[in-house]
């Protein structure tokens, strides 16, 4: 199948597929996996104008919103953190898709900023897990203790009538205070206090970033409200993705209206390729938010910096070797 606005041709199957295998995983940390797609669609494909970071912003509004129902469902979204991470995202995206189109038109500049913004947040997450057990002892305790909690939860309901309405439900987060200045919630036992100002800044240096990669404006935010805040996997999650399918609506809108005013380049948001790539990360993010609380914070953090360092490092030498 020939797409126009990507000039590429190839397998109706592959961008589906792909995405899936990629949200899969991605999704477990809070990342629609649009970081991912995006060097597959550069690397493999050979898309490469502009238009690609309007296509995988497409990607992102079709796959997100069967991973953040189950996050909602079970309790697990700090919605005070994802209004102030949509505030302080949605200026940014807009700021770094005029950045994109503006100056870094050439793929090969675009793969070295690419990198250089894996390669920071790879190396923060990986901060993180090698200091796991002396950096944030309060996320660590909550993590430890959800994990034991739904093992304990899912063993006591397989002797139960498979009814669902006998099972007791799992505890869910509890915002304690929500103010200008601070964030306080509870999770397992472990309160966390999250400064907004802070959160808001962060948020619109990665809407900028996210915006002329073309993953979103909160895209990255989950590792660095990990690496940083030292907040717990479980409960970051869910507000990413929903602030990213928030700006993600906002970036497309974006690429799309300005495309007319520059006729020579590609910038709308291939449609048709977007769609197929989505239709693959909603059912990987489906299965991938379902099956998160059963998979350790540690093995989801090490397959997001593993995920990230390795197209960080490619991008980074292909640059550089060309």
């Amino acid at each position: 199948m020939y797409f126009p606005i990507a000039h590429i041709e190839i397998n109706p199957f592959i961008p589906p597929l792909t995405a899936f295998i990629i949200s899969f995983f991605t999704s477990m940390g809070g990342l629609s996996g649009a970081f991912l797609i995006l060097p597959f669609q550069v690397s493999i494909l050979g898309f490469t104008s502009p238009a690609v970071s309007a296509t995988n912003q497409l990607f992102n509004i079709v796959a997100i919103p069967s991973g953040v129902y189950h996050y909602i469902k079970e309790g697990r979204m700090v919605w005070p953190l994802t209004w102030v991470v949509i505030i302080g995202t949605l200026p940014g995206v807009l700021i770094g898709a005029i950045l994109r189109i503006q100056y870094l038109p050439n793929p090969s500049h675009f793969k070295l900023f690419a990198g250089l913004v894996l390669l920071y947040i790879g190396y923060r997450l990986l901060i993180n897990l090698l200091n796991y057990r002396n950096s944030f002892s309060n996320q660590m305790a909550a993590e430890e203790k959800f994990c034991q909690l739904v093992k304990e939860h899912y063993q006591s309901s397989s002797n139960q009538p498979s009814d669902i309405s006998t099972k007791t439900p799992l505890p869910r987060i509890v915002i304690k205070s929500f103010t200008l200045n601070h964030i306080i919630y509870e999770f397992y036992g472990q309160q966390f206090d999250i400064n907004v100002i802070g959160i808001m800044i962060l948020s619109l240096l990665v809407g900028i970033v996210g915006g002329a990669y073309g993953i979103g404006g909160s895209a990255i935010i989950a590792p660095l409200l990990v690496g940083f805040f030292g907040l717990p996997v479980y409960t970051v999650a869910g507000a990413a993705l929903l602030g990213n399918f928030i700006t993600s609506i906002a970036g497309v809108l974006f690429y799309q209206s300005i495309a007319p005013f520059y006729p020579t380049m590609s910038v709308a948001p291939d449609w048709l390729l977007g769609f197929l790539f989505g239709i693959g990360g909603f059912g990987g993010m489906y299965y991938g938010a379902r099956l998160q609380k059963f998979v350790s914070a540690k093995i989801i953090k090490w397959i997001l910096v593993a995920c990230i360092l390795v197209t960080a490092c490619d991008y980074i030498i292909t640059f550089f070797l060309e």
